[in-house]
């Protein structure tokens, strides 16, 4: 095997190791030791199998280290986003791009719902990956209770 370069979540660490998921295809590295990492920094990085038996990772280089902020606000979906849900069923998931960089995904839920399903997107692991993988250092939701819509915005600052 040899050095892999790329965009990597941390998902464990502990004093002794850490595990590393690359965000564009989702395989996981488990590290021979704790490079100064937390859960949920976002490296990239360089990493290589570390000899002779190649199962556990070091890291060679890193080049950024993020953390991802992930914010529930009080303010209401954009017009755009409500508009957006107008057209949309409940369960369905319209992703947009951002003008610039980052996404911005429009979510309908049922009303009743909506408190505990933007609690679920902050909390969901897939979040920060997303996040990590389109670029955004934050993470902001927004909802509109009424009419169960979930504004989702990923931000690169």
């Amino acid at each position: 095997m040899s050095e892999k370069t790329g965009t990597f979540l941390v998902t464990h660490a502990d004093e002794g190791s850490a595990v590393f998921r690359d965000v564009s295809d989702g395989q996981v590295h488990t590290m021979a030791s704790n490079p100064d990492v937390a859960e949920q920094d976002v490296l990239e990085a360089t990493i290589r199998p570390q000899p002779p038996m190649e199962v556990a990772w070091e890291v060679v280089e890193v080049a950024e280290r993020r953390e991802i902020e992930l914010v529930d606000t009080d303010l209401s979906p954009t017009t755009q986003a409500m508009e957006i849900a107008a057209e949309q069923e409940v369960g369905d998931v319209e992703r947009v791009e951002r003008a610039g960089e980052g996404e911005v995904h429009v979510l309908s839920v049922p009303p009743e719902t909506t408190e505990d399903a933007a609690a679920d997107v902050l909390d969901d692991e897939g979040t920060i990956e997303r996040a990590a993988r389109l670029g955004a250092v934050r993470v902001e939701v927004r909802r509109e209770e009424d009419d169960g819509v979930l504004n989702v915005r990923y931000l690169p600052d």
